[in-house]
């Protein structure tokens, strides 16, 4: 057994792994309250067995099934896919897959840092019977953050600040392209600018992913009431607790004792009902939690909309440039056609003239050919000049 990184990896593990280099890896770290973190080798069965999900949300976790971003509630757990990021998370401890991979170990990390509590839990643990004897109204667990939500923040925040750096290194290298490209059209420029369009289409579709996620459960409170695992626990317990304690009363003989005992039961669950409905309903804690992070996520992608909004009029500065540099090519032809057009006129009078056919006026006549070629090129000046003057009048070509 050797250690890695401040998390255990078991000889079991490591043999594994060797074996199955070409296979999809199955290794899953679980981190405990301490942060502790032992990876072993399961699979789906015996993660079930281990946390109350189905194998429908273990679907979601699969890397050869492209299932969209999802943060799922479940009655003791909350199934997570984001990105990278593929995780199970109850109450005690979080299960995150491919804890090897170059992009999850520093969510590990953050992950055994941030998950135990600060002053160690078992001394918190120590002194709340002493606090509850002396009449303290506000315990330990309600200060707390709620174990779930200290890894729901941290997978929130490797996910939203692994795409702000991608974000960030595609405008480093986007915006010199762009400017390079505005200066000379080339087909390597065009190339480089291309790729990174494509680049940007990729994590832009992933950040609307990621950010559609967030905001679906900002907009359903019963969503996001489905991830306080916490307390949806201490409900449960409570219930129990109240049932025993109920039926102890009613083990009484005296009827009238029974009746009353049982109006003041009645009257106590329906305050209790109530105390723990508001509880339920309150989901500030999440929802600010949610908001700060949904805030980062709009902000990454309000840099993707500017970065994309100055590859589209780059793109409508370049066809500008191209409609242009057509236009000038079309006026270079209705020249050349012009020209052509004239000289075909010359060349039939040319022809004309060289047929060897005796003319009783080519008999001495000398100075005829000399007329003749002046005005054959002077009535295709005239054409060449009547058809640039009418397509000036038109406007079809410039001034």
């Amino acid at each position: 057994m050797g250690e890695e990184d401040g998390f255990i990896i078991t000889a079991e593990t490591q043999m594994s792994a060797v074996k199955k280099k070409a296979a999809i890896s199955r290794s899953w770290i679980v981190l405990g309250r301490s942060g502790e973190g032992v990876i072993l080798d399961l699979d789906k069965f015996e993660i079930m067995n281990r946390v109350p999900i189905n194998a429908r949300d273990l679907r979601i976790l699969d890397p050869l099934l492209s299932y969209p971003s999802a943060i799922l509630g479940r009655d003791k757990a909350i199934v997570l896919n984001l990105e990278h990021i593929k995780a199970v998370i109850t109450t005690d401890e979080v299960l995150l897959r491919d804890p090897l991979d170059e992009n999850v170990m520093p969510i590990v990390e953050e992950l055994q840092r941030r998950l135990p509590l600060a002053g160690g839990g078992e001394a918190e643990d120590d002194e709340l019977p002493q606090a509850r004897n002396n009449g303290v109204g506000i315990s330990t667990e309600h200060n707390e953050f709620p174990f779930e939500f200290r890894a729901l923040e941290v997978a929130l925040e490797g996910v939203c600040s692994s795409l702000d750096a991608q974000t960030r290194e595609l405008e480093v290298a986007a915006y010199p392209a762009l400017d390079d490209l505005t200066a000379k059209t080339t087909s390597q420029n065009l190339d480089r600018v291309r790729k990174m369009k494509s680049s940007m289409s990729r994590l832009t579709s992933r950040v609307q992913k990621v950010r559609d996620e967030i905001e679906q459960l900002l907009d359903d409170d019963d969503d996001m009431a489905e991830l306080y695992l916490s307390r949806k626990s201490a409900t449960s317990a409570s219930g129990s607790s109240d049932y025993g304690h109920g039926n102890w009363h009613f083990a009484a003989d005296d009827d009238e004792s029974r009746t009353s005992i049982s109006k003041i039961s009645r009257s106590s669950s329906r305050a209790s009902a109530l105390t723990t409905s508001q509880e339920e309903n309150n989901v500030e804690e999440l929802e600010m939690l949610l908001e700060a992070y949904f805030m980062q996520i709009e902000s990454t992608m309000n840099k993707l909309t500017t970065l994309r909004e100055y590859i589209d009029d780059t793109e409508d500065y370049i066809n500008i440039q191209l409609d242009n540099h057509r236009n000038q090519l079309i006026q270079l032809e209705l020249f050349l056609s012009s020209g052509t057009v004239c000289l075909s006129v010359y060349s039939l009078v040319a022809a004309i003239f060289g047929m060897n056919i005796p003319y009783p006026w080519r008999e001495s006549h000398g100075h005829l050919f000399k007329w003749v070629v002046m005005l054959t090129v002077l009535a295709c000046g005239s054409i060449f000049m009547s058809i640039i003057s009418y397509a000036r009048h038109k406007g079809l070509v410039g001034s």
